[in-house]
Formats: structure tokens, C-alpha cells, sequence
């Protein structure tokens, strides 16, 4: 059996890692350096690593920090924010990053997607879906959750996998920050549709949403920020508690 991962994230904005409530009223948290530093040695599976700014901006990603960050941890590194043409794929995998995430730039423009996977492998290409309810639909967000994109997140998220994405980071801003448990209904239709690995992300307050996360079909991974951040969840023991409930894990 394919154990499960816990991946901690890192939202930065102006070279510190920051935190917010659905995508809205973020605050400062710590330094990325040191905390990546702290989540390689406390047992996380991967990192993840988000300019979240970057896209909103307009500019492309502080590569002085990811390289910093990259130099600390001996996990598996995925990078996204500002990403929008292949040579912003190679400028982050040289910088130490073994995936790539991109969100708004695949909407800008679709074709990045195949291109990306055709030049690096569709392990390497992680497609970030900022999701939303609006009238009922699941819809898709850009720049950071600032923006609706009109389009449905079902529809975009098949073709972007029939198109290359190898992995699904599964964002949803209605459970964002609120730690009232995983988005388990907009998991489940994703879930239903592909048949990458999907890596659940928004809503975790507390072990058991993780439990109750992996007892779903198809959900390779539950990421966080806050609850890791603060401390109120410790990794290595939601790993054990997950392990001794039955869910595989690499302790």
C-alpha cells in the first residue's frame, strides 16, 4: 500500500512566511528559512512553498529565499507563485525545487501545462486549483483567490490532467484557515474525475480531520499551515495516530 503524506506549507509575502483566514487577512508568521528547517527534522513528507504574492504582483519569484529554503530541507521541495513559462519552471528547479505548481499562469495560458510536462516529466507538474462555491458550482480563482475566473473546477481540472498535470494541489478557500475539517465534498468530485495523486489542502484543525481525510478515495496527501505553524498539531505525532488508526505512513 502507497503510504500517505503530511506536507506543511509555506505561504510567503516579502520574504516571510504568512498566514491567513479564506485567503483574506493574513498576518506575519516566521521565518521561511528557519521553519523549513523545522519541518525537514519534525518529519514532514514534503514541503511546499508558495510566493503567494508573486502572480498578484506581476513580478516572478524571490529565488534567493526558495534557494535558501532548498539548501535546509532533504524532502521533496514544490514550488509555485509567478509561474508562467517554462523558463520560470527551470529558473525554480535550479534553485532546488524537484515540483513545480502553477495556478494562474496555466489559466493565462493553458498550453504550459503540455509544454511543461512534455520538457519535464508530468511528475514535475503540479497543478495548484484555487476553489470556491459561487451559485452552487465549484469555480476556479487566479491570483491568489482575488479572482473568479468564470471557469468550472471539474471541467478545468480533467483537462489539465488529460493535458499533463501529474499531481493536484487541491486548494479550497471556503474551508481556508477555518479548521473546521477538510472540504471533503469538493475532494470527493475531483477525486471522482482523476486519477493523479490529489493533495487535499484547507480546513485542518485537528488529527481527526486527517483521519477522516485519508478515509476518502483518491487523497494522497493533506497539507497545512496554520495548525503546524503554531504548534497546535505536531507532525510527528499526527503521523503516529494516523499510523496506529490504520492509515499507512512513513514514520
Amino acid at each position: 500500500m502507497i503510504t500517505k503524506r503530511i506536507i506543511p506549507c509555506l505561504d510567503v509575502r516579502n520574504g516571510r512566511v504568512v498566514k491567513g483566514v479564506n485567503f483574506e487577512g493574513v498576518k506575519d508568521v516566521a521565518d521561511p528559512v528557519e521553519m523549513a528547517r523545522r519541518y525537514n527534522a519534525a518529519g514532514a513528507d514534503e514541503l511546499v512553498f508558495y510566493d503567494i504574492t508573486a502572480s498578484f504582483e506581476g513580478r516572478a519569484l524571490f529565488t534567493d529565499i526558495l534557494t535558501r529554503v532548498a539548501g535546509e530541507i532533504f524532502i521533496p521541495l514544490t514550488v509555485g507563485g509567478g509561474i508562467n513559462t517554462l523558463e520560470d519552471f527551470d529558473r525554480v528547479l535550479k534553485c532546488g525545487a524537484d515540483k513545480v505548481s502553477v495556478n494562474s499562469g496555466a489559466l493565462r495560458d493553458p498550453g504550459l501545462i503540455e509544454a511543461a510536462a512534455q520538457k519535464y516529466g508530468s511528475q514535475c507538474v503540479v497543478l495548484s486549483a484555487d476553489v470556491k462555491r459561487v451559485d452552487g458550482q465549484f469555480r476556479v480563482f487566479a491570483k491568489g483567490g482575488r479572482e473568479d475566473t468564470g471557469r468550472d473546477a471539474l471541467e478545468w481540472i480533467g483537462w489539465c490532467v488529460e493535458h499533463g498535470a501529474g499531481e493536484i494541489c487541491l486548494n479550497s478557500i471556503d474551508t481556508d484557515g477555518v479548521r473546521g475539517g477538510f472540504d471533503l465534498e469538493l475532494l470527493d468530485a475531483v477525486a471522482a474525475r482523476v486519477s493523479v495523486p490529489i493533495i487535499a489542502s484547507g480546513g485542518a484543525g485537528r488529527k481527526e480531520d486527517f483521519l477522516e481525510l485519508f478515509g476518502h478515495k483518491g487523497i494522497d496527501a493533506g497539507l497545512a499551515a496554520g495548525i503546524f505553524h503554531t504548534g497546535l498539531l505536531e507532525i510527528g505525532d499526527l503521523k503516529r495516530y494516523l499510523r496506529a488508526n490504520g492509515v499507512e505512513m512513513r514514520v
